[in-house]
């Protein structure tokens, strides 16, 4: 079991961060799980007609990874979302492999929170997501 992290323990600007390539599998399986089967994501026919030129991997799968990143990384278990805001500024695709970086920004001492950066890169080093979210911090 992993250790839950301790509001005393973070610092500002430490870091956490994941990586994963996208795969056709993550793709469907996201469709199914949050039954957002838009043809945008899942049809290569209906994509190519429009400006993006084809499919994109669906924008809330490549934030998922934000997710990893704060829950298992920075600031970590034990941490609770309670805001985040979220720009898409590129289209991910099939086969792109995502970085998402988490960096602790401030601290709120009377409240236990922690302000959050949350970049996704991709493999070109080009932000695709940007934000920032604040976590409850629940251990001492």
């Amino acid at each position: 079991m992993k250790k839950m992290v301790s509001f005393a323990g973070l610092k500002v600007g430490q870091k956490g961060e994941i990586s994963k390539k996208i795969e056709e599998r993550d793709v469907k399986e996201f469709s199914l799980l949050s039954l957002d089967d838009n043809p945008i994501h899942m049809s290569e026919e209906f994509a190519s007609n429009t400006k993006l030129g084809g499919r994109i991997v669906h924008g809330m799968l490549v934030a998922s990874l934000i997710s990893a990143a704060v829950g298992t990384r920075m600031p970590g278990p034990g941490s609770v979302w309670m805001d985040q805001n979220l720009r898409f500024l590129r289209p991910v695709r099939v086969g792109d492999t995502i970085r998402a970086v988490s960096e602790l920004v401030e601290k709120i001492d009377d409240r236990r929170h922690v302000v959050v950066r949350t970049t996704c890169y991709n493999q070109d080093g080009k932000v695709v997501i940007e934000g920032s979210g604040i976590h409850k911090i629940l251990a001492p």
